[in-house]
């Protein structure tokens, strides 16, 4: 596991964007995850003003969401694929047609996974995932708990994701399960990112990359990546040990 730090969330987001765009200088077909929620949006600015700019080229990437609320879809304001639309997808003068996101509605979600991980396996696996940080040490929707060798699965939402994850809501919204990308998809990703920022994930990470490996902090699982990388800025980093 290789930790860098940067002065602030720009130098940071920055950092993240250019693994994407090394990644796809090296193999434009790469896949990568992408997730969801406060952390990534300044990485996902640069990549679609690179890509508009055509410094980048992601028309042959396969881009995969990393996890859904169960029961929302793109017309759900707080949801997972709202977000990636409105932040990413939409904003880029190129329509990406190699993307696959969890459908949260479907009858059969254990299915949905399942053909998620057959999708993953036909790609060649993971080639960058790309994951935040939750304030409970989650990853994805991978709670607290959570086993290490599970690939895309259903969870239920822990108590503080539930409190936490109102802030993408206007109103208060009944939040129960997760469908998610798993810790096994992680550890098997050729590259897996952590990327964090905000003196509110400090206490967590200091927790995730210096306390004890279990999956009661999920992102503990980082310790035993070697190839993970995890980006941070000086606030999320300020109660590591030198």
């Amino acid at each position: 596991m290789k930790v860098s730090v940067y002065p602030g969330y720009g130098a940071m987001s920055e950092a993240a964007a250019e693994i994407v765009a090394k990644q796809l200088a090296e193999k434009p077909d790469s896949v990568f995850v992408f997730p969801s929620g406060d952390s990534p949006t300044g990485m996902l600015q640069y990549l679609v003003e690179w890509a508009n700019e055509s410094r980048i080229d992601l028309t042959k990437a396969t881009i995969i969401g990393l996890d859904e609320w169960v029961g929302m879809d793109e017309n759900d304001q707080g949801s997972c694929k709202y977000y990636l639309k409105h932040n990413f997808f939409d904003k880029l003068n190129k329509k990406l047609t190699n993307v696959k996101l969890f459908n949260a509605k479907a009858d059969d979600l254990e299915a949905e996974c399942e053909e998620m991980n057959k999708f993953i396996d036909s790609k060649g696996g993971l080639d960058v995932m790309i994951v935040g940080i939750g304030m409970n040490g989650h990853l994805g929707l991978n709670e607290p708990g959570t086993p290490f060798d599970l690939y895309a699965h259903c969870s239920q939402l822990d108590p503080v994701t539930v409190q936490v994850g109102q802030k993408y809501f206007e109103q208060e919204t009944a939040l129960t399960k997760g469908i998610t990308l798993g810790l096994k998809h992680l550890a098997e990703a050729k590259n897996s990112v952590l990327i964090a920022a905000g003196a509110k994930k400090a206490d967590i990470i200091a927790q995730s990359l210096q306390g004890q490996v279990t999956t009661q902090v999920p992102a503990s699982i980082l310790q035993t990546l070697p190839k993970a990388t995890v980006l941070l800025d000086e606030e999320a980093a300020s109660l590591l040990s030198k």
